[in-house]
């Protein structure tokens, strides 16, 4: 099958196959898509140091490089993941909560607007939408929408993948025709990178891998251009690297400058009519 590695053609021990395909995904990564990182990676410093949001959503498996961001060990404060249990909670498969309903969701016209109405956005803030197909409605409209208040836009996609399938004719176009910033995921349009034997369907998607190194690379550039700036915020760090009470202190420190940050984006119903400095942008 094309774009997918064969077992029986590798040299690698037969267990280590989907390593070696990811290892060769990731070096296409690095050769191909290493500017388009770089650019990501001065917009994410220039929002944060300006007292703004990287603001991050996916669906479905694309919530798992929203989460690799922030909050975690080795991350800081500055981005704001955005997340809907209602299309990413996976582990009922099916029954209540489960894979179709999820699936069904996400390609609901109409529903990114709902969400984005939660936030403001400043004229510095971003907005990094992963989804490796590209096509359904709720991230390709999150992209719309956010470009729409004038918000600059990165998608994080597979362009084979979503070539591949046509878009929603209720939605009209793909994420990667949605941003301002395309960096792909550089994955076959099956996703999964090895085909077996024997089996004609491939197996070992390579999509999260490439999404993953993805968010690390922009995070790690971002945060060198942060302390270049002197604004880099506190680090999530664990106790066996800094002790137990500088551990404590940054992460208070960094749940702090996460709440005081997304504080001032969630509109709440007492705003209505005020006037902020983080009214809702319009491009010009």
């Amino acid at each position: 099958m094309a774009g997918t590695d064969s077992v029986s053609s590798a040299s690698a021990p037969p267990v280590l196959a989907w390593m070696t395909a990811a290892r060769t995904l990731l070096d296409r990564l690095a050769e191909t898509q290493s500017d388009a990182l770089e650019t990501a990676s001065q917009w994410c410093a220039e929002a944060i140091a300006a007292e703004g949001l990287v603001h991050l959503f996916g669906t479905g498996h694309s919530r798992i490089p929203v989460e690799e961001m922030f909050p975690r060990y080795g991350s800081y404060p500055g981005f704001n993941p955005i997340v809907e249990l209602s299309m990413t909670f996976h582990t009922q498969v099916v029954g209540a909560n489960g894979q179709r309903q999820a699936m069904f969701i996400e390609r609901v016209p109409g529903l990114a607007e709902v969400i984005l109405s939660n936030f403001r956005f400043a004229p510095a803030d971003v907005m990094m939408v992963f989804s490796a197909g590209g096509t359904s409605a709720v991230p390709v409209e999150m992209a719309r929408g956010a470009r729409a208040r004038g918000v600059r836009v990165i998608a994080v996609t597979s362009v084979e993948q979503s070539r591949s399938s046509m878009p929603d004719p209720a939605v009209g176009s793909r994420l990667f025709e949605e941003a301002d910033l395309v960096i792909d995921l550089c994955t076959p349009h099956a996703d999964a990178l090895i085909t077996l034997e024997g089996l004609d369907t491939p197996v070992g998607p390579g999509s999260t891998a490439a999404a993953v190194a993805i968010v690390n690379s922009i995070k790690v550039r971002t945060a060198q251009l942060l302390v270049q700036r002197g604004a880099m915020p506190s680090v999530i760090t664990r106790a066996s690297v800094v002790g137990a009470d500088r551990s404590r202190e940054l992460f208070d420190g960094a749940y702090r400058e996460h709440a005081r940050r997304i504080a001032r984006a969630i509109i709440r119903d007492t705003d209505a009519g005020e006037t902020t400095p983080r009214q809702e942008v319009k491009r010009t």
